[in-house]
């Protein structure tokens, strides 16, 4: 194969790397005005030419820039007129005058903007120039006085030094803006994740939904008045969203909620901090259109619900209508055969309160809750306000780690520093852990319900993440929230999100609802669920679009409406709602929206194979330079690497190149280069294999 380099290009790529830091060592300690060595680009360019053409056919000439370099006329320690020549764009210069370091919390940091000339930021780190060329040399980086080095390179070298690196770039109007330093929330651990002997077992967190005039608030206040008549201090001061009950040494944690809505709006934010659902049912009155809504929305987000039959002190109380009212609504009683845990009650009379209180003890026993207490803090707002004395309060349930007075937090968009920590008692308390209600006070500005608050490191860091995370919201408004659409629920499925079409149906009358459900109860799949999670008649209401939006579903109308107070809801929350008049129309939406929920079925279809002639070395990495043997390749199509007809990489490819050129295909007989991926690893006489996926038809 006929060399195409020029003999220094030899003598350059023949140095060891000793020798060449010996070298450039020696003619730094000289003071010389310009390094003698070759730029590592231009071997790389020379390289380059010779690997597509690489049996020595229409390679051209190398360009000889190198040949043209002039010294510079004014001394080295002053800036260059001209940009430096390894990375800033052509027309850029270094400013000094727009860097600066400044010390934060006792950290040094460093703000520069490209191009970062050597000299410039060993001066900004009290750095003797020779020294930082030495670190950067141990990094296999080369670069003189008035070169410029990479970001990234100049952020490991500051961060070796005791500095925090902040670049700066230029905007188009020619003014500088500063680019920070990325901020995130630490990342909190699963449960699942944490070793058993650093987990410790939490109250459980009980939530009471139920009918307005059920007794719901009684339960409550019967619950909240005994920890009082056993003597804890001050009574109930205040009304903080949660609080926590001991009984019998076993402890709950209650939310005061207003109901369904509450909790559907929390859920719809991403907070699932409810473990056991209370529902209250009167016995006198039976399952209310509330109470099934209530049913819905516990069961869209998988909670355990216990029932609680309220005032059976009544004459006219009839708890086997309630249990069978229960039972058609597919939570049968333990002592009808089912699974749902009945306790009859009566807030008026005192009765049952510690057989309801038993029976959340067990359940949480069964559902094993732990928490890790170690770590960064974690909790979920329940109620936020803003209080005379205090400024902005939230009440905040701790998920895990432990949350202290004087620790720093992201909430939302919201930060923070906990100036006080209040209990449910009234009583200033130095940290809450897992499953704690704590009113914390110390808050930016009023975070939203359900939001998430994460303890971080410092006040400043958590600042900057607020105005980015202010700065997103703002855009976020342009955009409404994206929910499941028939359309779109394929690129759901692909990206994880999807495993049932959650479906909510309303229809002008009940029959059409009958025949709706039927219908789609007989379309076969054992691949896709369906789950109707409501249907009744009427419009299209807000509590309809909240549980849509809550449980991620479709909102399926059939000769029926939304109401006008729901439009506003529909589009704030970005539900999609599909109206139909025909039923057959309806079903095949249905059918195409659980078809495409599939993932398709695919087939490997070879069309071509390559031998690998030789293999070439560049800055980016290795090239195999090849002649297709049969078929054709194609630059869309996928490949491997068989080496003795064993594959050892399967990948895309990253170039497919004939001479200098990018092409799209090559056919056989003819020569290129090829690289796939990041692989590095070929060897003359592999082959690559390259084919194409071919989708075939999906069935339910």
């Amino acid at each position: 194969m006929p060399k195409t380099t020029t003999a220094p290009d030899e003598d350059d790529e023949a140095k060891s790397l000793d020798e060449k830091k010996a070298e450039a060592l020696n003619i730094f300690e000289k003071e010389e005005k310009k390094s003698t060595r070759k730029p590592k680009t231009s071997a790389s360019e020379s390289e380059q030419g010779s690997v597509f053409g690489h049996l020595g056919k229409d390679d051209p000439e190398p360009k000889k820039k190198e040949a043209k370099k002039k010294p510079p006329e004014e001394p080295v320690e002053e800036a260059p007129e001209e940009a430096p020549a390894v990375l800033p764009s052509a027309g850029e210069e270094a400013d000094s005058d727009e860097a600066s370091v400044e010390e934060i919390d006792g950290k040094k940091i460093i703000h520069i903007k490209p191009p970062i000339i050597v000299k410039e930021l060993a001066k900004m780190m009290e750095l003797k120039p020779f020294r930082l060329i030495q670190d950067l040399m141990d990094m296999d980086v080369f670069a003189n006085l008035t070169q410029s080095i990479e970001p990234e390179v100049a952020s490991r070298i500051c961060e070796k030094h005791g500095f925090i690196f902040e670049k700066e770039r230029r905007e188009k109007g020619g003014g500088v803006h500063k680019v920070e330093e990325v901020i995130e929330a630490p990342e909190v651990q699963d449960i699942e994740e944490v070793e058993d002997d650093q987990l410790s077992i939490r109250p459980p967190v009980v939530t009471f939904m139920g009918h307005v005039d059920h007794g719901k608030t009684s339960l409550l206040d019967a619950y909240r008045g005994s920890r009082v008549v056993k003597g804890e201090a001050g009574g109930i001061t205040q009304h903080v969203g949660a609080y926590q009950v001991t009984r019998n040494d076993q402890t709950v944690t209650f939310i005061d909620t207003p109901g369904h809505a509450a909790f559907s709006e929390m859920r719809a934010r991403g907070a699932d901090i409810t473990d056991i659902v209370v529902l209250v049912v009167a016995a006198d009155d039976g399952l209310m259109p509330t109470t099934f809504e209530a049913i819905d929305h516990c069961k869209a987000a998988g909670v355990t619900i216990i029932i609680a039959i309220n005032k059976v002190d009544l004459d006219r109380a009839d708890v086997n209508k309630v249990k069978g009212q229960l039972q058609e609504n597919g939570l049968a009683p333990e002592d009808w055969g089912g699974e749902t845990i009945c306790v009859e009650v009566s807030a008026k009379e005192g009765t049952g309160l510690d057989d309801l209180f038993e029976m959340i003890h067990l359940q949480s026993e069964v559902l094993e809750l732990k928490a890790n207490d170690d770590g960064a803090a974690r909790g979920t707002v329940i109620e936020a306000r803003t209080e005379a004395g205090k400024g902005p309060t939230a009440t905040v349930i701790i998920q895990s780690g432990t949350l202290a007075t004087g620790e720093a937090f992201i909430c939302g968009s919201q930060f923070g520093k906990v100036k006080a920590l209040i209990n449910d008692l009234g009583e200033r308390i130095k940290s809450a852990g897992p499953s704690v209600p704590v009113e914390v006070v110390g808050y930016s500005g009023v975070p939203n319900v359900g939001d998430e608050l994460i303890e971080m490191e410092s006040e400043r860091k958590a600042k900057k993440l607020s105005e980015e995370r202010h700065d997103q919201k703002r855009q976020d408004k342009l955009q409404p929230q994206q929910k499941s659409a028939l359309e779109t629920l394929f690129a759901n499925i692909e990206q994880g999100k999807k495993n049932t079409l959650k479906v909510i149906i309303k229809a002008d009358v009940q029959g059409s609802l009958q025949a709706i459900e039927k219908s789609l109860m007989e379309i076969e799949s054992d691949k896709i669920a369906l789950e109707i999670l409501r249907q009744n008649a009427g419009p299209i209401t807000e509590a309809d679009v909240l549980l849509a939006s809550a449980s991620d579903a479709i909102l399926i109308g059939f000769n029926t409406k939304v109401e006008a107070k729901a439009q506003p809801l529909v589009k704030r929350e970005g539900v999609q709602v599909k109206l139909f008049s025909i039923i057959y129309e309806l079903i095949d939406q249905v059918k195409e929206a659980m078809l495409g929920m599939l993932e398709p079925e695919t087939r490997e279809k070879i069309i071509g194979h390559a031998k690998v002639l030789e293999v070439f070395k560049l800055s980016s990495g290795k090239v195999a330079g090849c002649v297709v043997s049969d078929g054709v390749v194609r630059r869309t199509a996928r490949a491997r690497v068989l080496r003795d007809k064993v594959p050892i990489y399967d990948g895309g490819f990253s170039t497919l190149r004939r001479f200098k050129d990018d092409v799209k295909e090559v056919k056989n007989g003819v020569e290129c280069g090829i690289k796939l991926g990041k692989f590095n690893d070929y060897q003359k006489e592999d082959v690559i294999e390259c084919y194409e996926l071919e989708k075939l038809a999906v069935e339910l």
